[in-house]
């Protein structure tokens, strides 16, 4: 093992200068991006919507009574950018715009982008094993790459259960909350295989954990300090509320722990629909989200514990069709193309590259049942 380990240290050390990928990669001209004062459409959508947003307002916005009671549906926020207009916004009762929202799992699309960026600089590939960044792993973890945990497909035995679970029977709480949370990556990686990695598609908190260890590790043998988030795509976004928390061995927690306004959500959505570019500033390589959008390959293959409206890519939520294990489009009503990073409770960040659509909703559902694709069909409605 001790050999093994150094092998992988020693390719670490390899071929980390920055690609030219990323300055090759030109940014269509033209494109209209969200400034600092947001442009806004929303009165004349309002006067000329005024259906379709009533409509819309009674799907969603149907809190009564005191918050302890939680009737009706309990959302926090909708925003609705079009072409890079914002062209609706709503709070619900005690937020506004300058609150930071929790957005659980849309952390895993963050994680993605950190990725993405990390193979276009050169910092780490795809196919590394994650014994190349933590050589401490046992052995057969070595046959696991980078890929596996993207995909939701290292074959680990993980139980991906929420509320009415203890920490001994879910192990994402206990991961979060329980004796894992010291070190998320490395009691990940203390679970046994229960398949053979990449072979069976089972949705993982733990998963995206090892890949962001992975990713940390890589920007840090790449000379990166832990602002790299910021340094790559809060700040060149215009993202400022962004929190990011990691665990007491240093790891973001790429699954769960990203914090940011509602409107910084929009713009990270706007990012991905304009395929990783701000402004004339390439930041993703080129095609990076066409591929992480697309239905990852252990999907088609075996999928474990998934319902129905459970296909997924490279840790993005698809609209899109699995024949080979009999499942249709996810989302009726609404354009194939969809694609969204979604959260416990309600947090959704839907982008629709055909109607050149971001859809932003936080909310608080505590209760299963909320009407996702009802919900996007309704917004789709009040965009020009």
């Amino acid at each position: 093992m001790r050999i093994l380990a150094g092998i992988y240290l020693a390719i670490a050390t390899l071929a980390l200068s920055p690609t030219s990928a990323l300055a090759q990669s030109s940014c269509p001209a033209g494109v209209r991006y969200p400034d600092a004062q947001w442009e806004s459409a929303i009165e004349t959508t309002r006067a000329a919507r005024a259906t379709e947003i009533a409509a819309l307002e009674q799907r969603v916005f149907t809190l009564t009574g005191e918050d302890d009671q939680r009737l009706g549906v309990r959302t926090d926020s909708v925003l609705i950018l079009h072409r890079g207009v914002l062209v609706y916004e709503r709070y619900g009762r005690t937020w506004t715009a300058e609150q930071p929202h929790y957005t659980w799992s849309m952390t895993k699309s963050l994680t993605n982008v950190l990725t993405g960026i990390a193979v276009g600089r050169g910092y780490l590939n795809l196919s590394d094993s994650l014994c190349r960044w933590m050589p401490y792993l046992r052995m057969d973890m070595c046959a696991l790459t980078v890929q596996h945990p993207m995909e939701f497909a290292t074959g680990l035995d993980w139980r991906e259960t929420y509320e009415n679970a203890s920490n001994q029977e879910s192990s994402v709480l206990a991961m979060l909350y329980g004796v894992g949370h010291h070190d998320a990556a490395g009691f990940v990686g203390s679970h046994p295989f229960r398949d053979r990695p990449g072979t069976t598609y089972m949705y993982s908190s733990g998963d995206t954990n090892l890949l962001s260890r992975a990713v940390d590790r890589a920007y840090s043998a790449a000379g990166e300090d832990s602002e790299y988030p910021w340094r790559y795509v809060f700040d060149p976004l215009g993202i400022t509320s962004a929190t990011l928390e990691r665990d007491a061995s240093g790891t973001p927690i790429g699954s769960s722990y990203w914090y940011a306004t509602p409107r910084d959500l929009a713009r990270f959505g706007y990012f991905l629909l304009r395929d990783g570019c701000w402004r004339d500033q390439r930041i993703l390589p080129e095609g990076w989200v066409r591929t992480s959008t697309e239905v990852s390959a252990p999907q088609r293959i075996r999928r474990l514990d998934a319902d129905a409206d459970d296909v997924q890519g490279r840790q993005f939520w698809l609209n899109r069709p699995v024949p080979e294990q009999g499942v249709t489009t996810p989302w009726p009503g609404v354009p194939e193309d969809t694609y969204a990073a979604r959260g416990h409770w309600g947090q959704s960040i839907t982008v629709i590259p055909s109607r050149e659509l971001v859809i932003v909703r936080t909310a608080d559902d505590r209760v299963r049942g909320f009407d996702f694709a009802g919900f996007i069909a309704a917004a789709m409605a009040v965009a020009p």
